[in-house]
């Protein structure tokens, strides 16, 4: 089997290809630039590299949100045009999960984050079994950080946070957790196509057409529209 691994939903632009289980190249950038522009060139250039054709894909995934509005329409169009077009099966991975995917060898609780404003982040809690299994511990959510904070002291173990938008709010988190809290290495902190890879190689495809972003919150513009027509 070989994965095309797509992921726009945040600042970070990855893209990576991975055959029977086995990493063969990825993609992976954090820049301030268009991913509008830039994710199909990078999916090119990446087959080229590799010495592959579209032909050659056996299935397409996608991280499907929470991040950018338009970061996260992008990637889930992208891997929707190329499913339907080359009649590949598509699955959808939590962009919250590929991040936490980076937390493997850590034996505590894993939080990887995306900041979402306005004290607000973009969260969930992971674990890695003794299987190796990632699973969910507390569902994606949009929460206010000081709350997630404190719900996390009462835990009372160990978590590792994860995500570029941990140096926003380090400050926070080491004031209401203090040693209960660990923060990522750089080389942690951005989400993995490969490891977006191997978790949605795992994953039941989904009808290409039912395929939906996960934004976790309606857009201001949408909220705003909504409670006019209240």
């Amino acid at each position: 089997m070989t994965i095309l691994a797509i992921d726009t939903s945040n600042l970070t632009l990855g893209v990576a290809l991975v055959r029977d289980g086995k990493v063969v190249a990825e993609h992976l950038s954090h820049l301030k630039k268009n991913h509008s522009i830039r994710a199909m060139p990078a999916i090119v250039e990446l087959l080229k590299e590799c010495g592959l054709q579209t032909a050659d894909l056996t299935k397409i995934v996608v991280a499907k949100g929470p991040g950018s509005y338009t970061g996260v329409r992008i990637g889930v169009t992208i891997a929707k045009t190329l499913a339907w077009s080359l009649q590949l099966p598509v699955a959808a991975v939590s962009s919250l999960e590929v991040l936490a995917a980076n937390g493997r060898f850590f034996s505590g609780l894993l939080c990887p984050l995306f900041d979402a404003r306005r004290g607000q982040v973009y969260t969930g809690l992971y674990h890695y079994e003794e299987s190796n299994k990632l699973v969910a511990l507390e569902n994606d959510q949009n929460i206010l950080f000081e709350d997630w904070l404190q719900k996390l002291k009462k835990i009372d173990k160990q978590v590792l946070f994860l995500g570029h938008d941990t140096e926003i709010h380090k400050e926070m988190i080491e004031q209401i957790l203090g040693q209960q809290a660990m923060i990522a290495e750089p080389a942690l902190q951005l989400p993995r196509p490969s490891e977006l890879a191997l978790i949605g190689e795992l994953k039941e495809p989904e009808p290409v057409h039912g395929l939906v972003p996960n934004y976790l919150r309606l857009a201001e513009a949408e909220a705003l529209w909504l409670e006019k027509q209240k």
